[in-house]
Order: structure tokens, then sequence, then C-alpha cells
């Protein structure tokens, strides 16, 4: 027996018409989503008609206030929005394929790494990638992670493991945590201190949503300290928390790369330096696992690591320990 033909057999939806229609679908507001797409709001919508046409469904409920998306367009929304994100996928794999470490990379950066780590990286791109136009943004781990996920950012660098499934990490380093103190401190210029110290120290830290408290608070727990680090007083960035330490109002952790900017211009400051095993953290690049870009991340994670000698640092030889 024959299947019956379909009214709307033969017609295909064009990816302005996809475009469109997701677009509405986020936005559930024509002129929301028309300023979007950089669009008027007559062809949007007739966009979004002829979709609903070459389907042969109805995929907005339209009202005098507001959008809504029918039963059929809440699923079908899904769909495009796949479709649309495998067409970007497709146009980086072409990118990549031409010409690997051309054009634009967008490099997220935790802020505890950016300013330590950034002349190097922007020293290797310079002279080792010319026609590479490197864009830095730095932001907390959260905030790049969101931005790498939904396709804002192309490369993290950042304090790992993410624990995050879909996401490849490449091991560049490990760096020491070094103890910060006023200058008058006991521990102040001390070697072999004992993580056990960190039990009874009036510590500092960095506000929340930054990995290297959390970073902190993880190293203290370990050592056995109990009231989770409790503060009274934290900082937004390192260069406020050395000061608060050399005002003498407590101690804290700094990751090596980041002593000699933010000790050295206070005189007021000493390091301590913690027996072997010392608490670390490890830094790496991370991208979307499987990304069209992959093997131009690797090369530049490999080119990083051998850019890294001279600073104090131990670093994970192609990408193992």
């Amino acid at each position: 027996m024959a299947m019956p033909k379909s009214p709307h057999k033969g017609k295909q939806p064009s990816l302005a018409q996809l475009r469109a229609f997701a677009a509405v679908a986020e936005h559930l507001h024509f002129r929301d989503a028309a300023a979007a797409l950089g669009m008027s709001q007559p062809a949007l919508s007739g966009a979004v008609s002829a979709l609903e046409e070459a389907l042969g469904v109805q995929l907005l409920e339209r009202t005098t206030r507001k959008v809504l998306l029918s039963p059929a367009g809440e699923r079908l929304a899904v769909r495009a929005k796949a479709v649309l994100d495998a067409v970007g996928e497709l146009m980086e794999e072409a990118e990549a394929a031409r010409a690997p470490f051309t054009g634009v990379l967008r490099l997220g950066v935790i802020p505890t790494v950016a300013p330590y780590l950034l002349p190097t990286v922007l020293r290797l791109v310079h002279d080792r990638y010319p026609e590479l136009d490197l864009q830095v943004h730095e932001e907390q781990t959260h905030s790049l992670l969101e931005g790498l996920a939904g396709g804002r950012l192309d490369l993290l660098l950042l304090a790992v493991p993410l624990g995050v499934p879909g996401l490849t990490e490449l091991p560049l380093f490990d760096e020491d945590f070094v103890l910060v103190t006023p200058d008058d401190h006991p521990l102040g210029g001390r070697t072999g201190i004992p993580r056990d110290v960190l039990r009874e120290l009036d510590l500092l830290l960095l506000d929340e949503g930054h990995c290297l408290r959390d970073q902190a608070l993880d190293v203290c727990r370990e050592a056995g300290r109990t009231d989770g680090a409790a503060v009274t007083t934290t900082a937004a960035g390192l260069a406020t928390l050395v000061q608060l330490v050399a005002g003498g109002m407590g101690v804290t952790l700094l990751p090596r790369t980041a002593v000699t900017v933010e000790t050295g211009r206070n005189p007021r400051l000493a390091t301590g330096y913690f027996a072997h095993p010392a608490p670390s953290r490890r830094i790496a690049l991370a991208m979307r696992t499987g990304a069209a870009r992959a093997a131009e991340f690797a090369e530049l994670a490999h080119a990083l690591r051998g850019a890294l000698a001279g600073l104090p640092v131990e670093v994970v030889r192609d990408g193992r320990a």
C-alpha cells in the first residue's frame, strides 16, 4: 500500500529561516529577536512564517502582547539550534583546514593567571603566530566555562581539574603556593614550613567565585583546618590581598608565578616556602572536546610549555606529569 504523499515534500527550510525561528524561540519577542539578528521585524516575521509553511506546522502562538512557542515549536526549537550549531562547527572546521593559526582566537583567562602568564603567551603568539588575531577575555572560571560551552570563547587558560564533561584539558605546568606574611611575621623568610601551620593562621582569601579561593580552602582542609578557613576580610584581587597582608591583617597564599609581581612592590611583605611536597595547583588550556581546532590548540599548548622556561614552575612535558 502506497504511503500518502506529504503536501510539503520537497520544501526545505533555509538557514536564514532557522536562525530567525531560533532567535524568536530564545527571546520570545519579535523586536528583540530582530535586533539580535540585525534585521527588520517584518523580515523576521516573514522568515518564521515561511519556515512554518515549509514544515507544515505552527511554531508560534502570536498574541498582542507576547509570543509563545507552540508544543511543536518547543520541540523543533531544540532541533533548529542543533542544526545551527552543526553548521557553525562546519564553518570552523573549514576555517581551520584552510589555514591554522590565522583568524580570531578568543582566549579566556582567569584573573589569578592573566597578569603573570599573559606576557609569555602574547610574546609567543607575536613571534610564532603573527597571523593569529588573539583576543583575551579575563573572567572568573564559571563565566569562562559558560563562554566556552556557548561558543563565545574558543580556548581557556585556567586552573584544573575542572571536572566538566565535554571539555579536554591540555596541562601546561604545576606551581607551588607560597605563604605571604608581614615582614615581621615569624614565618616570613622561612623554608620547609609544614602545612599544619595553616590550622592556626589568620588567612586572607579572595572573594567568592575565584577558583584560587577554593584551592586555598582545599589546602587548609588538607592541613587539618576544620573551620573552613573562615576569614573576616576578603579581596577582589591579589594586589589588594597582599596590601592587606602588609597592613598586618593576616597572611595569604599566592601562586608562585604571582609572587614577584605582587610582593616586589612592598618591602613590608615577606614570603615563606612550604616543605616538600608543597601545596600546588595545575594550570592548563581547556577546549571543547572534539573542537575543530583541536590539533591547533594542542600545538599551541606544546609551544607554551617550551616558552615557560625560566618561570618558577614545573612544566608538564607534552601533557604528561
